[in-house]
């Protein structure tokens, strides 16, 4: 009987660990490369992710970086350095999806899900019509 019960105890307390909330995602991220850092947050329901540091925020002239790929003209303009790269994600069965990313290296916009590997790995998925198509990255928790 006690180990039938210990037994419980340890199924139940695993299933507990590996449980996750829908704001687990929440924080600062940094990308494979290590050229940036990613704030994720919350507003609403839906989850955003902004660039809240770079490696070399400068270009070759000393001045900030801006958004010159932005397929909008009006947009060029604007500051890399605190970019919304991350829009509009719900959290739905253990993951965050039909939220978008934008890469301002290339100025495409991808569609995107994020998953939790572990606590300190999320996994970006982005793609262009059916997540088969796409690529992942998985990015690391700023601690």
């Amino acid at each position: 009987m006690k180990r039938a019960a210990l037994f419980l105890i340890i199924c139940l307390s695993s299933f507990m660990v590996s449980a996750q909330s829908k704001d687990d995602i929440l924080g600062k991220w940094i990308n494979p490369s290590g050229e940036g850092q990613i704030e994720i947050y919350k507003r609403g329901d839906k989850y955003f992710g902004k660039l809240v540091w770079l490696k070399e925020p400068n270009d070759e002239t000393g001045k900030p970086k801006k958004d010159v790929k932005n397929p909008k003209e009006n947009l060029r303009g604007q500051s890399v350095l605190g970019l919304e790269i991350l829009k509009d994600f719900s959290y739905e069965n253990n993951k965050w999806t039909g939220g978008e990313i934008y890469d301002p290296k290339s100025g495409k916009t991808y569609s995107c899900n994020m998953t939790l590997k572990d606590h300190n790995t999320l996994n970006i998925r982005g793609y262009i019509g059916v997540s088969l198509l796409g690529r992942t990255e998985s990015w690391k928790r700023v601690k």
